[in-house]
């Protein structure tokens, strides 16, 4: 009888959110209310609101209740790969920066390979991790940012998403436990749940993880890694000072951490402290690519292995891949060698600059997180404000943006915006930025 009474409860609160009579954001009663007005126990008034929350229909938020989700916001709105952004829709949930010509610089380069070179080895296998003067190409190329590594030590892969997924795969197990950031890169989630880590989140201290709680988690739990983006977060923007590198190397060697050192957006950071790798070579896994200082389609990254885990993940490039695309990989060393790549990444420095300045003068006082040479800004909302509210009104005007919920790897996820600002020209973006700034000041008008 009692099952029953609580399968009425699940069901009339679930008609009545999707029929529109409880909207979005509205604050449900406490359990202990529930429970008193519909004759229930504590519990089972708990797990009516667990069923609705695992429906997608309602979120609890530690300290300030129950609310009723946008449930005309896709479910995990912004999570990489989650959703394609309609053609006519201003992208702002996912960056992929391009600049003017870089399609000729492509018709260049395919003319020069195909009227030169060794084309029929471009046709057969390659090695798992790259021929030799590729991965010292891109050996130098990586000698320019700090960090020093003979080329037998690099690894090509499909893109940084790729490197991150070998590095999974080969050197962790299900049910290991990952220390990461609060807010941290959803494709690591991802992977995450797909081999079935335990990840946990390390309260942030200034600009970056906090050492201190890092060693005091591994105290408490067996930890065998650590995931950070020490050059560029995503999505805040911070870049840890190498003081602290050198507090987390520590803690990392007293505890035999694998670190895992995600430098994606290093490229756009000038004059950053040295790399983790270059700290501790022995410990740490570095991963990269040239998704968004080249082209996102072009599906060449490249990891930096310490040399005892090198075979392990040469055999996860095998199982996955067997190696890089032959064609991708001349074209990303060719624009190596040639400078081009050096040529991008400093436009795209100077693009992303102005891009933030663009943002900084159109949301005003709206409170920030970012770097001034990133392609996102991270906008915390106001107490009374909802991230789902938001996202669903700028979709209605056609721009996507990401919540906060992809990023968290906290029970707690915070309410505040994602914006992705390296995917649509200026005149579009200033428009949406200027969208993005009106929204927020409606539904929060004394928020900025």
């Amino acid at each position: 009888m009692v099952q029953a009474r609580y399968k009425q409860v699940v069901d009339r609160f679930a008609a009545d959110i999707r029929a529109g009579r409880m909207p979005p954001g509205t604050r449900l009663p406490t359990h202990r209310r529930l429970a008193a007005s519909e004759g229930l126990a504590l519990m089972t008034a708990s797990r009516v609101y667990a069923e609705l929350g695992a429906m997608g229909l309602v979120s609890g938020e530690t300290g300030r209740g129950t609310f009723v989700r946008e449930t005309a916001l896709p479910r995990g709105h912004g999570l990489i790969g989650q959703q394609a952004v309609a053609a006519d829709m201003v992208d702002l949930s996912f960056n992929y920066p391009s600049l003017p010509g870089q399609a000729e610089l492509l018709r260049a380069s395919l003319r020069e390979i195909a009227s030169g070179g060794d084309l029929e080895a471009l046709l057969r296998y390659q090695p798992h991790g790259g021929r030799p003067h590729e991965r010292a190409a891109v050996a130098r190329h990586l000698a320019a940012s700090g960090l020093n590594a003979a080329g037998e030590q690099v690894l090509l892969v499909d893109g940084a998403q790729h490197g991150l997924a070998i590095t999974v795969m080969a050197l962790l197990q299900a049910g290991d436990v990952v220390a990461v950031d609060a807010l941290s890169y959803p494709g690591f989630k991802l992977l995450a749940e797909a081999h079935r880590l335990e990840l946990v989140a390390l309260p942030p201290a200034g600009q970056g993880p906090d050492p201190d709680a890092l060693d005091a988690l591994c105290k408490r739990r067996k930890v065998k890694a650590i995931y950070t983006m020490p050059t560029l977060h995503n999505p805040l923007g911070w870049v840890m000072s190498a003081s602290r590198r050198h507090d987390l190397v520590a803690v990392a060697r007293r505890h035999g951490l694998l670190i895992i050192e995600d430098a994606a957006y290093a490229f756009l950071v000038e004059n950053a402290p040295a790399p983790l790798a270059s700290l501790a070579p022995e410990i740490t896994v570095y991963v990269s690519g040239f998704s968004k200082s080249v082209a996102t389609g072009l599906r060449v990254g490249f990891v930096v292995a310490p040399t005892a885990s090198k075979a392990r993940l040469e055999r996860a490039i095998r199982a996955t891949t067997w190696n890089t695309p032959g064609l991708m990989t001349a074209i990303a060393c060719g624009w190596l060698a040639d400078g081009t790549v050096a040529r991008l990444e400093a436009t795209k420095r100077q693009d992303a600059r102005e891009r933030q300045q663009l943002a900084a003068r159109i949301l005003g006082k709206i409170k920030r997180v970012c770097h001034p040479a990133s392609y996102f800004v991270w906008l915390p909302l106001g107490e009374d404000m909802r991230a789902d509210q938001v996202a669903m009104a700028l979709l209605r005007d056609r721009i996507s943006v990401s919540t906060a919920e992809p990023y968290a790897t906290s029970t707690q996820v915070p309410h505040a915006i994602r914006l992705a600002l390296g995917s649509v020209e200026m005149p579009r973006l200033r428009s949406a930025l200027a969208r993005v700034a009106e929204v927020i000041g409606e539904i929060d008008p004394y928020g900025k």
